[in-house]
């Protein structure tokens, strides 16, 4: 009896000591769809690069400037203030959107006054990157590829998806990070 109770307990060890059998994958995933991918978007981008070029074409009195960070821009009013935003400076900002035809999309009435503390806060990548080439007083014009902007998503309301956008933005105040208000 005692035999029979530690052969049963050796058998339960023994079975429950077994290293696990892995499962195969049922379906191996391709990478496929990640080359369609990158080749649409790729085209994507490079249609709304020959559209702003075809927009600045059109309006050759205004000289753009290519951003490093992927977007085009002129300053319609440039202010004689050249300190910049940097992290952690409270600005104050009105903007427009419009469509690649010059159509209001949101007018800046409609939009208001805007805060951003630079680079604490969570604003689109482009009018982030944008707002930091400016200073107070300042009055740009930006033209953002979709993925600047608002993307595969669009805002859900009157921005579509993938659509290029120009923001025409005016940097009203610039309150230091040292600064007290």
């Amino acid at each position: 009896m005692k035999n029979n109770y530690f052969l049963f307990i050796f058998l339960i060890l023994t079975v429950s000591c077994a290293n696990p059998i892995p499962r195969k994958p049922v379906l191996r995933k391709t990478s496929s769809f990640l080359k369609e991918s990158v080749v649409l978007n790729k085209t994507m981008n490079e249609s709304e690069e020959n559209m702003f070029r075809v927009l600045m074409e059109k309006d050759s009195l205004t000289a753009y400037l290519a951003s490093p960070n992927g977007f085009w821009y002129t300053f319609n009013q440039k202010n004689t203030d050249s300190y910049k935003p940097k992290t952690g400076d409270h600005i104050f900002y009105s903007y427009a959107v419009y469509d690649i035809n010059n159509a209001v999309i949101y007018s800046a009435e409609e939009i208001g006054e805007q805060t951003y503390i630079t680079d604490k806060q969570e604003i689109i990548e482009g009018l982030r990157n944008g707002l930091k080439l400016m200073g107070a007083g300042d009055e740009a014009t930006f033209l953002f590829p979709s993925h600047k902007v608002y993307g595969y998503l669009g805002d859900s309301n009157k921005i579509e998806i993938n659509q290029p956008l120009i923001f025409k933005v005016q940097l009203i105040k610039i309150n230091r990070k040292n600064e007290s208000n």
